[in-house]
């Protein structure tokens, strides 16, 4: 499983607003006709008032590399520059090991139980 988490940063809410609400539809297009995309998502963060916070998720790299040749993608990528940025970082994660946050009984883990 690949990861892909980050941030992309605008100068303020207005522009923020804007790649947000012009790349809803891909972000769809994404998830219901791309193979492997288990999760895509673009959002506000509540802190940072120009912050986007990148999450996808792929379910191999196959399937990531599949989406970079995908016209979503670059169609993506015009809206992100719809508006000049002033930072951001995006990284790529390899996920070996995935298990519940939460026990059976409900408590919430930090460790890996199958290690």
């Amino acid at each position: 499983m690949i990861i892909v988490a980050g941030h992309l940063d605008y100068a303020d809410s207005a522009a923020r607003g804007s790649v947000l609400e012009a790349g809803k539809a891909l972000q769809q297009a994404t998830r219901n006709e791309e193979p492997g995309c288990i999760a895509y998502a673009f959002s506000a963060d509540p802190t940072h008032d120009g912050r986007i916070r990148v999450f996808e998720l792929w379910a191999d790299t196959e399937s990531l590399a599949a989406h970079f040749e995908h016209a979503n993608y670059h169609d993506m990528r015009e809206v992100f520059h719809m508006h000049p940025r002033s930072g951001g970082e995006v990284r790529k994660y390899r996920c070996d090991l995935s298990e519940p946050m939460y026990d059976e009984a409900g408590n919430i883990r930090a460790d890996f139980i199958t290690a």
